[in-house]
C-alpha cells in the first residue's frame, strides 16, 4: 500500500497519509510522497480544493525514530530541508485553499504540517504536540513561524518550551485551529469543509489566501494597494458576474473557478 493515498472527490484532492502501524511518522517515502500528492492536486484543473488527512488513530507523531536508526535514512542535515521545509512551504505557497482534517494526536512535525495548512479542523479526541523539547531538539516544519502568529507569543513559545499536550478543545479556544469535531461526526463535517469550498468562487479564495499571505511583509499602505489592484481584477471575473446575476435573480450561484 502506498504511504500516502490520493484520489479526487467532488472536486476535492483528497491526500490520506497512511502509515496507521507507525501513527503515520514519518519517513522518507512518504515524506517525498506527500509533497508529490500536492504538487499533483495543486497542478490538477479539476481540483479546486485540497483535503489532507491520515488513516488510524493518528494524524502524524512526526518524525519515524525508527527510519533515524535505519541504513536508508539522509543525514539530518538533509532531513528538514528536503523532507518537511518543502510540505509546508508548498501548503503555504500554494494557489489552492488546504484544509486539514486532525483525525488524532498531531505531535512534533505531524503538528506543524497540520497548522500550516489554510484551514484546521480536528477530531475531539485529537491533540496537538509540540514534542521537540523533549528529545532535545526546537520546533521546525515551520513551528517557530506559524505558531505564534496563530495564538499568540507568549503562549506559543511556552507550548514550546514545555511540550504540552494540546486538547483539539483547547486547541479551537486559543485560535490554534479553526474548529473541532466530536468524534463520530467528525469526518463527514471535515469533507463538507472543503467541499463547500471547492464549490466556492475559487479565484477569490486564491486571491484572499495570497493576500493574508502578503500581509505579512506588507505595510499597511502597501496592502491596501494589493487589495485594490486584486479587486479590480476580481470584478472583470466570471465567478464575480455569475454571483452578482444569482443575486439579482435569486438564485443559488454556479460558479466554475474563472
Amino acid at each position: 500500500m502506498p504511504t500516502v493515498q490520493t484520489e479526487v472527490r467532488n472536486n476535492v484532492g483528497v491526500i490520506t497519509l497512511n502509515r496507521p502501524a507507525t501513527f503515520n511518522s514519518f519517513d522518507r517515502d512518504m515524506a517525498l510522497g506527500l509533497q508529490a500528492a500536492l504538487d499533483n492536486h495543486e497542478n490538477n484543473k479539476s481540483v479546486r480544493c485540497i483535503y489532507l488527512t491520515a488513516k488510524g488513530k493518528a494524524f502524524s507523531a512526526g518524525q519515524d525514530i525508527k527510519y533515524l536508526l535505519s541504513p536508508e535514512a539522509v543525514h539530518f542535515s538533509r532531513l528538514v530541508k528536503e523532507h518537511y521545509n518543502p510540505i509546508v512551504k508548498g501548503i503555504f505557497e500554494m494557489s489552492k485553499i488546504v484544509v486539514c482534517g486532525v483525525n488524532g494526536v498531531a505531535a512534533g512535525a505531524g503538528a506543524n504540517i497540520a497548522l500550516s495548512c489554510d484551514i484546521t479542523v480536528a477530531r475531539e479526541s485529537a491533540s496537538f504536540i509540540q514534542a521537540f523539547s523533549k528529545i532535545g531538539l526546537i520546533p521546525d516544519s515551520g513551528g517557530t513561524y506559524m505558531l505564534s502568529r496563530l495564538i499568540g507569543f507568549q503562549r506559543a513559545k511556552a507550548y514550546a518550551l514545555m511540550g504540552d499536550k494540546i486538547s483539539a478543545n483547547e486547541a479551537e479556544r486559543v485560535g490554534m485551529i479553526y474548529k473541532s469535531f466530536a468524534d463520530d461526526i467528525f469526518e463527514e463535517e471535515a469533507f463538507n469543509i472543503a467541499e463547500k469550498l471547492s464549490k466556492m468562487p475559487t479565484l477569490a479564495l486564491e486571491q484572499t489566501k495570497k493576500l493574508y499571505r502578503e500581509s505579512l511583509n506588507n505595510t499597511f499602505q502597501e496592502q491596501i494597494e494589493l487589495e485594490a489592484n486584486v479587486q479590480t481584477q476580481l470584478a472583470e471575473s466570471e465567478d464575480y458576474k455569475e454571483g452578482i446575476q444569482a443575486f439579482v435573480e435569486k438564485r443559488k450561484p454556479s460558479y466554475k473557478g474563472k
